[in-house]
Order: structure tokens, then sequence, then C-alpha cells
């Protein structure tokens, strides 16, 4: 692996604040070497003035301007007006982890579609946070009322208590011991975890596939 995409990403990892973006096409770089990252992150900055007015759309359409009511504005956007989407057909398909591909065909996995939300939210000062929640990546929304979790894979769903517990039977079985733990499994997820994750993600996808040059690449 070339010494500048190791050094690159560590210092995008190691920058202040929470944004993912510079990061996460860092990886992307192993897929697409010769990828321009400053197209994808002003492409992640139009798309937040884009959806400024669509959810102030939203909130005169439905009367309700309860902080919770712009994140389901937000995902008529993101879900409805720009159709993007959790890719199911191909979930190891390699791109669904490159956030340049995500962007360009409005597919990906869990963890690549919560990091569009997050990123797009960010610029349009909704808090939101990532959740590393066992086998299926989500997202937090928090304020003073409290905090919603948000399924960005199933276009921004609201998850229940009971829906969480669902998923963690269907992916571990009926009597598996993270139910009882998911206050502490809804934690939120900093910036190297999320890093971590992708790149776990990416090594198990090119390691099933063979491409031992890329594995090796991801693990350096």
């Amino acid at each position: 692996m070339r010494r500048d995409l190791i050094d690159a990403l560590v210092a995008a990892s190691n920058a202040p604040g929470t944004a993912l973006a510079d990061a996460a096409l860092v990886i992307a770089r192993i897929e697409y070497p010769r990828l321009d990252a400053s197209a994808y992150l002003a492409r992640l900055d139009a798309m937040g003035d884009a959806a400024r007015p669509r959810i102030e759309r939203h909130l005169d359409e439905t009367g309700d301007t309860s902080p919770l009511s712009r994140v389901k504005g937000f995902n008529a956007y993101l879900f409805g007006d720009q159709q993007f989407s959790g890719n199911r057909d191909r979930y190891d398909d390699p791109r669904n982890s490159c956030l340049n591909e995500v962007l360009d065909r409005k597919l990906g996995i869990p963890i690549t579609l919560s990091l569009v939300y997050i990123e797009v939210g960010t610029r349009l000062g909704v808090p939101l946070v990532g959740v590393g929640f066992p086998g299926h990546f989500l997202v937090k929304y928090e304020d003073a009322q409290g905090e919603t979790v948000l399924d960005p894979f199933m276009g921004g769903m609201i998850l229940t208590q009971e829906q969480l517990e669902e998923k963690l039977r269907t992916m571990y079985g009926p009597q598996n011991p993270f139910i009882a733990q998911i206050p502490r499994l809804l934690a939120p997820a900093d910036k190297r975890d999320i890093l971590i994750r992708m790149l776990r993600n990416l090594k198990q996808i090119y390691m099933h596939k063979e491409d031992l040059e890329r594995a090796l690449s991801v693990m350096e």
C-alpha cells in the first residue's frame, strides 16, 4: 500500500471535529487510486444546500415544526427525492463501501448510507451520531426531548425498542446476550470506531473475493 494513503488516512482520522467524509474517501482510494475527493465533498455540500428548502417545505406542509419533523423532512429529501437506498441484491459489492460510489449510484450498506446521512445532516445542523449496533450500523438523533434511533438502510425508518430487539433476534438467534444490552449498544460511535468498521467490512469483502492485494492494503 502506498505510504501517502496511510498518511492521508491518519491525518483525516485525527483531524478536529467529527467529519467522516474525508477519511472515507481516502479509504475509497484503495479501490479508486485516482479518486478526486474534492468533487465528492462539494457534492455533499450541495446536498446540504438542496435539503434545507426541502425540509422547510415539509414543515410547511405538515404544520409540524418539531425537531423530529425536520428529520422526517430530511428523510423525504434523501430517500424520496434523491432515492438513496440499501443495496440488498449486491450487499457484498465493494462499491457499497466506497463513499464515491455510494454518492454516484445512491446505493450502499448500512454504514455508508449512515455516513451520508450524518454528513449531510451535519451540514444542516441536525444533531446526528453513528451507532455501531451489532451487525447493522444505525444513526441516532438526539435533542432535549430524548433520542431517536434511525435506520438509513431502511429509508431513515424510526426504530422502536421492539424492532431493535427483533433485529438482534434475526441476526443472532432468540436467546442472544445482546438483547439485554441495547442501551449500551446504542452508545455513539466515534470517528475511529466508524472507520475501523468500514475497513473491516472491506477486508471481509476482499478476502471473500480472494482479492488479496486489496485485502492487504486494508489491513495495513
